[in-house]
């Protein structure tokens, strides 16, 4: 018996679009901007001074792929908390500043990676700014800027009317001059807005007024189907022009859904090496199987998966072998049988009972020889004798 590789040319991916050239910083050990790659970032949902509940949510995110991650510093407790955290938690945490200037300098000395300060709503923020430069630039902190439609100052309300984008923007320059008259420059930058439209708008016109590196973010984007389409089209519509250097999925949902949605924005505009991708037709009355079952079960049952493999779940004759064909793993299934597709090679067909045993069963073996490195450029390849 000989092994053959199944040859499909693979399409080399090319970028959607030339990257803003930014400053880089590091939060942590995640490079943000300057041409790093787009990081994700979610924050979590316990109250930071419960620390077991804090760092248990923090390893599910790091598991569910994040890479950043931001915790809430409302009280002292929370802020007394932030040492241990900081230290035990496996990604950078960024804490979260609203109102009080002196849990900035807390989170600093706690070492969190870096400090979240919203200009539009800290009391005296701006006198301290001269106190906060030092304190960061001494312990190497980076600060965000992050400006929301929801706490904008109330004299930019007064002059724009409303939280407009030249508002956003101006907010977020105005305060990264404060920082620059004591050069500190280790800054990164938000303008949220729960408005799509209006935040695209904010951040275009923010690209082309600084070069800080961009965390994007649709603030308040909603339950999980409605934030997802928004926080999808915002940020596809931002990095497809090259804007934002790390992003966040605002979700009325767990903070892994978050996760999830921004790694697949990423992997479908090609900025991060897709890992599972799963091609399954809307099916229609030429559908001779069920499709959405076929999809639902070949996805659950390949759930976690993590070497980029693309697998077409597809149920008639017309669109189906193109596409499984084109696909490393595929079935093209009809009258009540599947032919089952490896690299654009028919390699067996079985009932419709056993396309999905058989799906994953092939996706488990392809995946293991691409961990192995037991095929070149991880290609599967087929036994025939």
């Amino acid at each position: 018996m000989t092994a053959v590789p199944l040859g499909v040319p693979e399409v080399p991916v090319r970028p959607i679009a030339e990257r803003r050239l930014s400053r880089r910083i590091q939060v942590g050990p995640v490079a943000v901007g300057g041409g790093a790659p787009v990081s994700v970032q979610s924050m979590a949902t316990t109250r930071t001074s419960d620390i077991g509940a804090t760092l248990q949510q923090i390893a599910e995110l790091t598991a569910s792929g994040c890479q950043i991650v931001r915790v809430a510093c409302p009280t002292q407790d929370d802020a007394d908390a932030l040492a241990t955290i900081a230290r035990k938690s496996q990604i950078p945490v960024i804490a979260d500043i609203h109102f009080q200037p002196k849990y900035v300098f807390a989170a600093i000395e706690a070492g969190c990676a870096a400090v979240r300060v919203n200009p539009g709503n800290i009391k005296q923020f701006d006198d301290r700014v001269k106190e906060i430069a030092r304190a960061a630039t001494d312990h190497g902190t980076p600060i965000r800027i992050g400006v929301n439609a929801g706490s904008l100052d109330r004299r930019l309300l007064q002059k724009y009317g409303r939280a407009t984008p030249e508002a956003l923007v101006e907010s977020a320059l105005w305060e990264a001059s404060l920082f620059e008259e004591h050069d500190f420059r280790d800054i990164k930058i938000s303008v949220k807005h729960n408005d799509p439209v209006v935040m695209i708008e904010a951040y275009r016109q923010l690209a082309a007024q600084c070069d800080y590196p961009l965390h994007l973010g649709v603030t308040e984007a909603g339950p999980a189907f409605q934030g997802t389409i928004k926080s999808a089209v915002a940020f596809g519509a931002l990095l497809s022009e090259g804007i934002g250097d790390t992003i966040r999925v605002s979700l009325s949902a767990p903070p892994a859904e978050e996760v999830k949605v921004g790694i697949q924005i990423l992997e479908s505009l090609g900025l991060r090496q897709r890992r599972l991708e799963i091609v399954s037709c809307p099916s229609c009355g030429r559908a001779q199987v069920d499709v959405y079952k076929l999809a639902d079960e070949v996805t659950a049952g390949l759930e976690g998966m993590e070497v980029p493999l693309r697998v077409a779940v597809m149920g008639c004759v017309v669109n189906g072998p193109g596409e499984a064909r084109e696909a490393d793993l595929g079935v093209a299934s009809g009258n009540g049988k599947g032919q089952i597709f490896v690299k654009g090679e028919v390699i067996k067909t079985v009932p419709e009972s056993k396309i999905v045993e058989t799906l994953i069963e092939e996706a488990m073996r392809i995946a293991e020889q691409m961990e192995q490195g037991g095929a070149a450029s991880g290609e599967p390849t087929v036994t025939v004798s």
